[in-house]
C-alpha cells in the first residue's frame, strides 16, 4: 500500500513559500547525485555540502508552508507526498546533471539568481522569510563564488572542458527567463513588501552572468527565447523520474520516521 498524496491549499503566501522550498529540495537532490562521482574528492565534498545547504533551506521553506497552511502538513508531507504537478520548482533546477560542466553552468545561473534573491529577501516584512533569507544569503554567496571560479576554469581550460562548459550554456540558457517570473500572488505579495520584485535585479543578473561567461571565454547565446511552465506545475520529463527516487521511501512506507 502506497502513501496518498496530499492536498494544499495554497494562498499566495503558502504558494510563494513551496516554489522556493521545491526549488531548493529540487536542486538539492541533483547535486546530491554527484556523490561519490565528482571528479575529485574536494569537490565531490563541496557539491554535497552546496546540497546540505539546499535542502536546509527548503526545510525552513516547507515548514513556515505548512505553518501558514494551518492544516494536516507537514515538512516531510509537502516534500514527499505532493504529485508532479502540485511541484512549482524552476524548469532550471530539474534538468539532469549530464556531465560536470553541465551541472555547474546551472549551479552558476541560478547562483547568480538566488545571492541577489536571497540578500533582497532580508528586508522582507515577514520575518521568518527574512530570518530565513539571511541564512541563505551566507550559503549562496559561497554558491556563486564556488561555481563561477569553475566556469571560468572550464571555459578557459583545455579545447575539451571549453566545448562542453559552451553546450551547456547554450543548451540551458532557455530555461533562465523563468527565474525572474511573477504573478498576481507574487505581486500582491511584493505590493505588501512581503516579496520582491525579481525584475529589479535581472540587470545585475545578466551583467554578472555575461561578465563571467567572457572572462572564461565563452559567449552568452542571443536567443531571447524562453522556456516557462514550471512555477505552475507543467514540467519536463525530467522531474518525474526524480520525484519516484525522492519519494520512494515513503510512498512504499507511509509514515516512515527516522
Amino acid at each position: 500500500m502506497s502513501a496518498p498524496s496530499v492536498s494544499v491549499n495554497e494562498s499566495p503566501l503558502v504558494l510563494y513559500a513551496l516554489r522556493r522550498a521545491d526549488d531548493a529540495l529540487i536542486l538539492g537532490h541533483r547535486l546530491s547525485e554527484w556523490c561519490g562521482h565528482a571528479p575529485m574528492m574536494e569537490e565531490d565534498m563541496a557539491l554535497a555540502n552546496m546540497s546540505l545547504d539546499l535542502i536546509g533551506q527548503a526545510r525552513e521553506l516547507y515548514t513556515y508552508a505548512a505553518k501558514v497552511e494551518g492544516a494536516d502538513n507537514d515538512e516531510d508531507k509537502l516534500a514527499y507526498l505532493r504529485d508532479v504537478r502540485q511541484y512549482r520548482n524552476l524548469l532550471l533546477v530539474e534538468q539532469p546533471n549530464g556531465d560536470f560542466a553541465r551541472t555547474i553552468v546551472r549551479q552558476f545561473f541560478y547562483s547568480a539568481f538566488a545571492d541577489r534573491y536571497w540578500r533582497a529577501m532580508t528586508t522582507s516584512k515577514d520575518e521568518t522569510l527574512a530570518a530565513i533569507a539571511a541564512k541563505s544569503e551566507k550559503e549562496s554567496a559561497y554558491h556563486l563564488r564556488h561555481s563561477s571560479e569553475w566556469v571560468i576554469r572550464l571555459g578557459d581550460g583545455t579545447e575539451e572542458s571549453h566545448r562542453r562548459a559552451q553546450d551547456a550554456i547554450v543548451d540551458l540558457w532557455a530555461f533562465t527567463g523563468e527565474l525572474f517570473h511573477s504573478d498576481d500572488g507574487d505581486r500582491s505579495l511584493i505590493a505588501q513588501q512581503i516579496a520582491v520584485d525579481p525584475e529589479n535585479f535581472r540587470a545585475d543578473w545578466v551583467k554578472t552572468v555575461s561578465s563571467m561567461v567572457r572572462e572564461a571565454t565563452l559567449k552568452v547565446p542571443s536567443s531571447s527565447w524562453m522556456q516557462k511552465g514550471g512555477r505552475s506545475g507543467h514540467h519536463s520529463e525530467h522531474l518525474g523520474h526524480l520525484l519516484s527516487e525522492l519519494q520512494s521511501l515513503q510512498r512504499s512506507f507511509p509514515g516512515a520516521t527516522w
